[in-house]
């Protein structure tokens, strides 16, 4: 066995994000690069020598370079044994899974989610710990320190192993084994959901478009959707490409425009859903229908005790503090706790492993549960099928039933994409800025209840995290909240929440768009959007 070591120095731009490294995929092909990063992981590991380690991806461009890479650094840093998904696949939900049932130390997930892929496109590296969700701030702080005074980093020298055959082999004293990555999933949600009634759903002319997005759930949904619930033919751009099929895998109303297309036409089926590059993501539409993310996590949570896996209640809900209010009103509803955390599925992590939530939620397309410790884009359209199943309605008269009930938040979000940083910035602290003096002031129908700078206490670990994101509350229930986003590449990407709540039910047949035009004319007022992005409208509303 012939590890060798090699020089290096350091780059400065390794800090993980909310879920983990993400660059250019030019940038983690520059010599050194991905080598640095993953050796600052096992640096920064406590007794992982001897360990089982996950390792998987989404398949775009570089996915298979990385993992043979890693899996040579990885038996030359001791870990005892490697998890790889067959062709270097695995869905981020799966990877967790995967993880929590192999009791793994952890887990490498090669991913930039919902980013374009390709040789111009995105790639990413982030670390999940032993109960399957992305690692918390202290470690990535950790790999961020490491990396910034690494100066070596090992790796041992052998023939690449076929990922293609389930197999199990080895590289120096570490094993190997190639797995499928799909069998050990769909046996979990078998284990939540009513399969059984799912089919009979199927078997009475029911039909659905589930679309991959030439991206990681292909497979997933091909086994579950067509084979287990015989749903024949349902899949469409179901195998994964490295670029994916020159798309973008982010699942909303614009890059999934093939299936918006399919369901809002003359004779579109009754069910519709779309995942992102990694799997964690889901849109859902019903026939010419389009479901917020935010009330997709209201009406799962209304409805959840229909659902097998969820039938003796939940022990609470949480939602990302830029996702719509409705969620909290069902919470209130049934008497259960509502937490509202930052942006970032590991904010999620604690509230789960201490059993205080059972559902969580954020409102770019993330919906997910205690079963596993990340947003599982797959899992949400069971679910849906589930009540579906259930309830003998179509998604529409499940969600107008549900705002009869509790009222509607009109929601929207625009984003303003690949703006100047600098400028973006610039917005962003000249809005902190006016917060002292916002509260109690009108704008002519609306009057200011509150305005801050969300800062979120965790209730299990008290641990603190400031400047989340800027939040102004009016009187009468709406709210305007200002983010930059930390997924991009490229500049910064402005997001803007508009949000209003309207209990009258008379009132919920309107345009979102129109809704909600009053409150977008302030946002453009309170932050002067144009005259900082320099656009006239944003790159994308959803």
């Amino acid at each position: 066995m012939n590890i060798r070591t090699v020089s290096t120095t350091p780059f400065s731009d390794q800090k993980p994000g909310t879920s983990g490294l993400r660059k250019s995929v030019t940038t983690f092909q520059k010599p050194h690069y991905l080598e640095n990063f993953v050796q600052s992981i096992f640096d920064s590991l406590e007794d992982c020598e001897g360990q089982t380690i996950v390792l998987g991806g989404d398949g775009r461009y570089y996915n298979r370079e990385a993992i043979q890479v890693i899996m040579k650094m990885a038996a030359a840093n001791g870990i005892g044994r490697i998890l790889v998904g067959k062709g270097g696949i695995m869905s981020t939900p799966a990877a967790s899974a995967i993880i929590r049932q192999y009791k793994a130390y952890g887990g490498i997930i090669l991913s930039a989610s919902h980013n374009p892929g390709g040789p111009e496109g995105d790639f990413g590296v982030k670390y999940n710990i032993t109960s399957g969700g992305p690692a918390p701030e202290k470690v990535t702080e950790a790999i961020f320190a490491r990396s910034k005074d690494i100066d070596s980093y090992k790796i041992l020298e052998a023939d690449d192993i076929n990922l293609d055959k389930l197999t199990v082999t080895r590289l120096g004293e570490m094993s190997v084994e190639v797995i499928d990555p799909v069998e050990p999933y769909a046996r979990l949600m078998e284990t939540l959901f009513d399969f059984d009634k799912i089919r009979q759903l199927v078997k009475n002319d029911f039909k659905m478009c589930i679309d991959s997005m030439h991206a990681v759930t292909g497979p997933y949904a091909q086994d579950i959707f067509e084979k287990r619930l015989g749903a024949s033919d349902a899949v469409m751009n179901g195998e994964p490409l490295p670029d994916f099929g020159g798309g973008h895998p982010d699942p909303n109303l614009v890059y999934a425009h093939d299936l918006v297309e399919i369901m809002f036409s003359q004779d579109a089926p009754d069910f519709g859903a779309a995942s992102d590059g990694d799997g964690d993501r889901n849109m859902i539409l019903g026939n010419n229908f389009f479901v917020t993310p935010s009330d997709s996590l209201a009406v799962l949570t209304a409805n959840a005790t229909l659902v097998p896996g969820y039938k003796d209640g939940l022990s609470g809900v949480a939602r990302s503090m830029p996702t719509s209010e409705a969620v909290d009103r069902v919470a209130d509803k049934l008497g259960i706790s509502c937490y509202e955390t930052p942006t970032g599925w590991k904010f999620f992590g604690n509230l789960l492993d201490a059993d205080k939530a059972t559902l969580c939620g954020e409102e770019s397309f993330g919906t997910g549960s205690n079963h596993v410790r990340e947003k599982d884009g797959l899992w949400a359209v069971l679910f849906w099928l589930n009540i579906l199943a259930v309830k003998g309605e179509s998604v529409e008269a499940i969600v107008k039933d549900h705002w009869k009930t509790y009222g509607r938040n009109y929601y929207s979000r625009h984003d303003y994409e690949e703006v100047d940083k600098e400028r973006a910035t610039e917005l962003m602290e000249r809005l902190r800025g006016m917060l002292g003096d916002m509260a109690g002031k009108k704008y002519g129908n609306y009057e200011v209840k509150y305005a801050d700078d969300f800062s979120y206490e965790d209730p299990v670990d008290g641990s603190v995290s400031n400047k989340q994101g800027i939040r102004i509350g009016f009187t009468d229930g709406s709210r305007i909240v200002f983010r930059l986003s930390g997924t991009g590449t490229k500049g910064a990407t402005l997001r803007v929440y508009i949000e209003s709540y309207e209990p009258d039910a008379s009132k919920h047949n309107q345009d979102t768009q129109e809704a909600l035009k009053p409150l977008i004319d302030l946002a453009q007022e309170i932050a002067q959007i144009k005259e900082y992005t320099q656009r006239d409208e944003p790159t994308v509303i959803t």
